[in-house]
This record gives structure tokens, C-alpha cells and sequence, in this order.
């Protein structure tokens, strides 16, 4: 396995800080679009980070949440994406709102940058993880309000930087909304408020599993790259997507981080593998299932196991244990009770109205109100559990949180462009080194 060093780990920094400081000084006159300025206007102007179906669907719920925004800019390494979000976006009753001519449509690698130098009032970054750091980095220097999709970062060298960038978008009371949508699920907040509000007493153990189908994959054209084909199957290459714990079994780690009050577990044992992943080169280097345990101080535990098979039982549960009584979570069912001294349970008639849709409702009241939203206040440590997770699975050793936040793991090139591609490597517990 080809293994980063704090060379190239120091190299990411600089190119990511380097590159941003050029995008701020082309975007230094609409610097400052800021809650004041926004509560101001009538139309609230969007730019489109990433094409794809979840960067589609966030821009669609962007124009339901309020009649005055309207997409303005759109941005993709690759042109034909973008084409198809604008078709499929101006077929919507919305559609009217979507304002794209071609000069401002970006492509390319340069494309996130270009775009949030741009005119706009908020940024939604949804392109393939990997890419999140820098792409934060430039929208926060640019003074642009965030939708930001989880994950924030798919290493460690992408985690400092989403570190720094978090604590500048604070000075500057920028709106920094994540995609950790189940914050926004109203059956869930009620259930983790009761939590924290201790009707359960203290949380000592927790259960979470994520278990679904894998992830489509798109067949090899000839005329793509190495770079190309990996961008395209991004979910199955670890430097881009974090692999499957990072970027979809993420949800249910941040429910643990939830219900454990954002306190970071000291230490952790996984395992995982490729039991049944076809042997395909589109299927990249990923995982298709791992098994956590987390720990905490008093003998707290939490465990998380999630795959991705074919043909296998599906489910998204959370079962929460603590001093007093015990919490169940079905949020596909929908079952949300609590079993104890409290006991309670949502009711089935209850609001509960789309998450992805309460998103961004909130966010844009939240910006004509001028009311500050922040979810930088427990992104980082559910990412920062993700990477551990992983961790401990890739090297088949206990991994403790300091390791993982003083990580020097890099997992991306140290040049992007069309071409060559970061190897395929398959990680075997055992032999792999914890960086």
C-alpha cells in the first residue's frame, strides 16, 4: 500500500491554502454577503456545488424553501452533470428560478472555487466528499453561507482544514448547515432531546446498524482517464467517498455522537471487509461491511455495523440504553418510543415532515431572520469517529482519538488532473499501517 506522509499531508495544506487565497482575491468585491445583507434582499442568489443526484435534490429544496432564491451558478468537474441537474431542475414548478447561462456553468477541478467567487449568496457543496475541504475553504473566504454535505472530509489531512474553516466561518457569522439530515427529522429531535433531558438517565450503551443494498456503479467508457473513470464511481474509492462507514454509515454514526452529547469516545475496535463485492474495477477499493465498538470513559459503549450486499435483510435502527430506561429508533419504520420511568413514544400522526426539505426551510428562515445556524458544533467529531471507525478496521488494531486526531493520513493525489489516479489498494487488517 502506497502510504502518505507528513510531507505530502503538509503539501494538501499548502496547495488547499494556496489555491484558496487566489479565490479570495478574485472574489474580494462581493466579499461581506453576509445574514445583514441577505435579510435585505428580495432574491437570494444559490450556487450548485456538484451536480449529482443528492446536489440536484438539495438545489430543488433550496427553490421550494423560498420563493426568492433562485440558482444562479453551477458548478461540476463535468459538464454533462451539470446539463443534467438544469434539465432536470427547470421540469420542476420551481423551475423558472433556475438562472444558468452558460458563462455561468464551471467545469473542471477549478470549477468549486470558481463558483464561490462568484456572485452568489450561499453555496450548497455537494460533490464527492474528498473535495469538501477545499471547497469550504473557498466558501468561507468568500464570505458565501453554507449548505454543507456530509461528510466534511474523507482523511485527516481534509479534517484540519475543515477545523480551521468551521472557526473562520464563526468569526464571520456565516450560516454553516450540514447534511446530516436526521438532525433536521422532527420525530428524532424530539426523541434525542428527551435523551439529553435525561429521561432515559445516563446513556450507557447504544446499538445503531445501517444495512442496505450496495451503491450503482457506471461502466468504464474508453475515452476516460484513470482520473476520469474514479471521479465517476466515486462512492467506491476510498480517497474520494471515505468508503462506505464514512460516507453513508455516517448518519448512523452521528446519531451516536448524538446521543452521547457530542463527548468523543477515547477508543475503538472494528472490523470489515469485501465479502462479497465483485471483483470489478468499478467497484474501487471500498468496504462492503464493518463492525465498530466505540468506547467512553465508565465502560460506555457504542456498536455500529453496517454493509452493503446484495439479497441481504435491510434496516436503519438505533437502540439507545441507559440508567433509567432504554430508547428505540425505526426512522424508516417510523417507530421513535422510550421504555422507563419516562415513557413515551411519537405518535403516529405526529409532524413529520420531510427531513431534506426541513433543511433547507430552516436555513433560509434562518437567513431572512438573520439568525445564525451552526452545525459546526458536532460535525467534526461525527466525521472524526468515521475516520476512526475505519481506521480500526483498515489496521485491525485499537485505534484511541488522539491517534485520529493527530493523524497524518492523506489520502488523495497531490495533483489533481485528468489522468493518472491514486492506486487501488486493498486494505488488509494486519498488514495495513495506522497513520
Amino acid at each position: 500500500m502506497q502510504q502518505p506522509n507528513e510531507k505530502s499531508f503538509e503539501r494538501r495544506k499548502f496547495i488547499h491554502t494556496a489555491a484558496m487565497a487566489g479565490a479570495a482575491a478574485i472574489a474580494a468585491p462581493v466579499l461581506g454577503r453576509v445574514l445583514t445583507q441577505v435579510t435585505g434582499s428580495s432574491q437570494i442568489k444559490v450556487a450548485l456545488i456538484g451536480c449529482g443526484g443528492r446536489g440536484t435534490g438539495a438545489a430543488e429544496q433550496a427553490l421550494k424553501a423560498d420563493p426568492g432564491v433562485v440558482i444562479w451558478v453551477m458548478a461540476d468537474t463535468f459538464a454533462d452533470r451539470i446539463e443534467s441537474a438544469h434539465a432536470e431542475l427547470t421540469k420542476r414548478p420551481e423551475g423558472s428560478r433556475v438562472m444558468v447561462p452558460p458563462e455561468r456553468r464551471f467545469t473542471g477541478f477549478d470549477a468549486g472555487k470558481l463558483a464561490c467567487a462568484s456572485d452568489v449568496d450561499v453555496v450548497i457543496l455537494a460533490t464527492a466528499p474528498y473535495f469538501r475541504p477545499m471547497h469550504l475553504r473557498a466558501a468561507v473566504d468568500a464570505g458565501k453561507n453554507i449548505f454543507c454535505e456530509k461528510p466534511m472530509f474523507t482523511d485527516a489531512a481534509g479534517a484540519q482544514i475543515v477545523v480551521q474553516c468551521i472557526e473562520d466561518a464563526r468569526a464571520k457569522k456565516l450560516q454553516f448547515m450540514s447534511g446530516f439530515c436526521w438532525r433536521y427529522s422532527l420525530p428524532e429531535r424530539e426523541t434525542f432531546m428527551r435523551i439529553r433531558g435525561g429521561d432515559i438517565g445516563e446513556v450507557l450503551a447504544m446499538h445503531s446498524d445501517y444495512l442496505t443494498s450496495p451503491l450503482g456503479t457506471k461502466p468504464r467508457k474508453p475515452e476516460w482517464s484513470d482520473m476520469e473513470f474514479q471521479l465517476r464511481n466515486w462512492q467506491h474509492h476510498v480517497w474520494l467517498s471515505g468508503d462506505i462507514i464514512v460516507e453513508q454509515a455516517i448518519h448512523s454514526i452521528d446519531k451516536i455522537n448524538w446521543a452521547f452529547g457530542n463527548e468523543p469516545p477515547t477508543r475503538c475496535t472494528a472490523t470489515g471487509g469485501r465479502g462479497l463485492r465483485e471483483n470489478i474495477p468499478e467497484r474501487g477499493d471500498v468496504y462492503d461491511h464493518f463492525a465498530v465498538v466505540y468506547e467512553w470513559p465508565r465502560n460506555r459503549r457504542a456498536t455500529l455495523i453496517c454493509r452493503q450486499q446484495d439479497n441481504c435483510f435491510n434496516e436503519n435502527v438505533d437502540t439507545i440504553l441507559g440508567s433509567k430506561g432504554s430508547a428505540f429508533i425505526n426512522g424508516w419504520g417510523p417507530t421513535h418510543e422510550i421504555i422507563g420511568e419516562h415513557p413515551w413514544s411519537y405518535p403516529p400522526d405526529g409532524p413529520n415532515p420531510n427531513m431534506y426539505q426541513t433543511e433547507h426551510d430552516e436555513f433560509y428562515k434562518a437567513l431572512r431572520s438573520g439568525k445564525r445556524i451552526d452545525d459546526g458544533n458536532f460535525v467534526v467529531n461525527s466525521c472524526r469517529m468515521a475516520l476512526m471507525g475505519r481506521m480500526a478496521a483498515y489496521t485491525g488494531q485499537d485505534v484511541t482519538w488522539d491517534q485520529v486526531v493527530n493523524s497524518k493520513e492523506n489520502l488523495g493525489p497531490d495533483k489533481l488532473e485528468m489522468g493518472n489516479a491514486p492506486p487501488v489498494v486493498i486494505r488488509v487488517p494486519g498488514n495495513t499501517k495506522l497513520i
